[in-house]
């Protein structure tokens, strides 16, 4: 075995020692074991896991879009970005706990007697300061990094299941969009068919100015709520572009609402331990365990810091014989020194690593809490907006009858105009309701999906 081999197999058995990191408890979670609503019995039952992006949004343009988004947007790479640089710090981390063996070459004036100068050539392998992780110190550097690096990859996947969840709800608006678009124009021709009749009216003297300021009021009205429903389309037609990456291909436009294929719906009875599969309560959890290791850095500075520096070659007095003629020389320097004043800053350190922690912990829970109070208000929405829209459904559906008969009444005479405008503006705001209730079940639904954890996927990584 070469003198190499045996340095490196030294270190390791030397630097093999445990962190005084404290042992970590994560905290109790500190919400209920029940989201409000759901059945006491949860807590027992497993959480089934979420289906696969791919799988819950049946829409193909839905589809090409997220997958689009998972290419090109911006914020997913910048999170891989984020994973790269943490891995390189970890690599460094790592690397501090190996020795670091370089190849050098050295040349010495020195004086042989008290009148005379000779030079001294030595070439070899050289080990400069390393330290012998008595204590884990260095150990600890590296748990903490490998634990930034984990809480990155959680960062990473968080990010891409908000992306998932933001691209399908500006989708489903921007349909809801096309829709109101739909039927505002269908109104307002049907509302500028309606003025005619009355300026004709008006102009025979069939009708009151009445009449006619009311009817042209409703074709302004209808006018208004065109470009007010254009401009909308306009700005969730921007947001959807910067999630995507890029102008939206022609074959992945949205078309109507009413196109939309139902969502799979998601289990129910779960208990918050669900809240724990989460990628950003990952995160935390990783950010804890990264600072309570720093504690067992900051542990170990009290302690002795031994290095080792040495060398082993050949040296000469001339340069033509290092590497035939020459010596063998070695030199082996450890070093040790011990703490005894440094005007508190160890224990100021140790302090602030403690601090750390706590934060951490308290930054744990809030993730936990936070995330709890999302899921509560998904479900709340799903246990509410589902039977809001049936009810709003059946609400149209008579606003539709009682149009048509109020617009038959009116026009055999049995009824004044007033019941015919009133009917009219009734169903459009029936119609807008509807419309405004159909975007908001489907985004709950998408918004559910995401809080619950799905639309993670290790085969879904941008490129």
């Amino acid at each position: 075995m070469s003198a190499r081999s045996k340095l490196y197999l030294l270190a390791l058995a030397l630097s093999g020692c445990s962190s005084m990191a404290p042992p970590l408890k994560l905290p109790v979670l500190p919400v209920a074991a029940n989201f409000p609503g759901q059945p006491a019995g949860a807590a027992g039952i497993a959480p089934a896991a979420m289906p696969e992006w791919q799988k819950f949004f049946g829409d193909e343009r839905l589809r090409q879009l997220i997958t689009l988004a998972l290419q090109n947007n911006r914020d997913l790479k910048l999170a891989v970005l984020n994973i790269e640089q943490a891995r390189g710090q970890l690599d460094l981390r790592r690397a501090d706990q190996l020795p670091t063996v370089n190849a050098g070459v050295t040349w010495a004036r020195q004086p042989p007697t008290a009148t005379t100068l000779a030079s001294v050539y030595s070439a070899g392998v050289l080990v400069s300061a390393f330290e012998l992780d008595l204590f884990g110190r260095v150990r600890s550097l590296a748990d903490a990094a490998l634990a930034q690096y984990l809480a990155t990859e959680e960062a990473r996947k968080a990010v891409q299941i908000s992306l998932l969840a933001t691209v399908a709800n500006s989708y489903f608006a921007l349909q809801g969009d096309e829709e109101l678009l739909r039927v505002t124009r269908h109104t307002l021709v049907t509302r500028e068919d309606s003025y005619r009749l009355i300026k004709l009216r008006f102009d025979n003297g069939a009708s009151s100015q009445i009449d006619l300021r009311q009817a042209e009021s409703l074709l302004e009205s209808a006018r208004v709520t065109l470009a007010q429903a254009t401009r909308q389309r306009a700005l969730d037609e921007n947001a959807l572009v910067l999630l995507v990456g890029q102008a939206l291909p022609a074959a992945c436009s949205a078309g109507p609402l009413s196109g939309v294929g139902a969502l799979p719906d998601l289990p129910v009875g779960l208990a918050s331990e669900v809240l724990l599969r989460r990628p950003d309560v990952r995160q935390a959890e990783q950010q804890l365990i990264a600072a309570n290791a720093s504690i067992g850095a900051a542990r170990a500075a009290f302690f002795p810091r031994i290095s080792l520096t040495g060398s082993l070659g050949s040296a000469s007095t001339e340069l033509d014989g290092l590497f035939s003629g020459g010596l063998n020389a070695w030199s082996f320097t450890p070093q040790l020194l011990q703490p005894i004043f440094d005007a508190g800053r160890n224990q100021t350190n140790l302090k602030l690593s403690e601090l750390s922690r706590d934060i951490a912990v308290a930054q744990y829970e809030r993730a936990i809490q936070s995330a709890f109070r999302e899921v509560a208000d998904a479900l709340a929405g799903r246990a509410t907006l589902g039977e809001q829209l049936r009810a709003q459904q059946a609400q149209l559906l008579a606003e539709q009858d009682r149009y048509r008969l109020a617009e038959l009444r009116y026009r055999s005479g049995a009824a004044s105009y007033l019941d015919a405008l009133d009917a009219q503006r009734s169903l459009f705001a029936a119609q807008q309701a509807q419309l405004q209730l159909q975007t908001q079940y489907l985004q709950n639904l998408v918004t559910l999906y995401r809080v619950l954890g799905g639309g993670w996927t290790a085969d879904a990584q941008p490129r």
